[in-house]
């Protein structure tokens, strides 16, 4: 069975065609892409650095690592989002190699083939995120990094991330997250020792209300960042 829920994979493919619109439903994934594609970059030196983005949606990071010389391949179970991130790629003129294929299957196809493997935003919409993590320590090569970035399990990250973003700001579109699907820092750790990686950093992703932008952060009670690292 794949590890894939029908209904997350519905919901993002209804709204593949909007993925590149600045304004639309993505607009905060366009907000936060520098400030994620920066702290990645600082931590694996992406230029020249095999990478793949797993769960890459419509492309939005899988383009910005490749423009900084990375060479990419951008994996997801949407059809209809793989289709957006193609011709957008086309259109950009910045080559990402795009695949539709679960990590699971790819890690057994391409184990410890990658030099950077990452998978942003996605761990909360998967039923068994643990396996996710197992792929990605098999996909990425000794010494090579993984990233991970999703939401903590909370009142707070309830309160903010659903009710605040969804329902009040109208940020992202209803239904986004399941607050079920958050998970906790202390646990994507134990998921990563799990799967033989070592934790090298966590930040957190904060977003002032009044300024409107997303920031790094020490609190990672709401959305935050891991890397991490698989032994050479």
């Amino acid at each position: 069975m794949t590890n894939a829920d029908p209904h997350e994979l519905q919901k993002f493919s209804d709204l593949a065609h909007r993925w590149w619109d600045p304004n639309a439903e993505f607009k905060p994934l366009h907000e936060l892409n520098p400030i994620r594609l920066g702290w990645i970059d600082n931590h694996a030196h992406l230029t020249g650095k095999r990478v793949l983005d797993i769960g890459c949606g419509g492309g939005i990071l899988s383009e910005s690592m490749a423009g900084l010389g990375a060479s990419v391949k951008g994996i997801d179970l949407s059809h209809e989002a793989l289709g957006v991130a193609d011709l957008h790629s086309l259109e950009s003129g910045i080559s990402v190699e795009y695949e539709e294929i679960a990590a699971e299957a790819l890690a057994a196809r391409e184990p410890a083939s990658y030099d950077v493997v990452t998978c942003m935003e996605m761990l909360e919409h998967v039923p068994q995120p643990a396996a996710v993590v197992a792929a990605c320590a098999t996909l990425v090569k000794p010494g090579g990094w993984v990233f991970f970035s999703t939401l903590n399990r909370n009142v707070k990250s309830y309160l903010l991330a659903v009710i605040g973003a969804e329902y009040i700001a109208q940020m992202l579109p209803k239904g986004t997250h399941d607050y079920a699907r958050f998970i906790r820092p202390s646990e994507l750790a134990s998921f990563v020792r799990d799967a033989g990686l070592h934790t090298a950093d966590i930040k957190g992703i904060t977003y002032g209300p009044l300024t409107r932008r997303f920031a790094l952060s020490n609190d990672t009670s709401v959305n935050y960042l891991l890397a991490c690292r698989r032994e050479a």
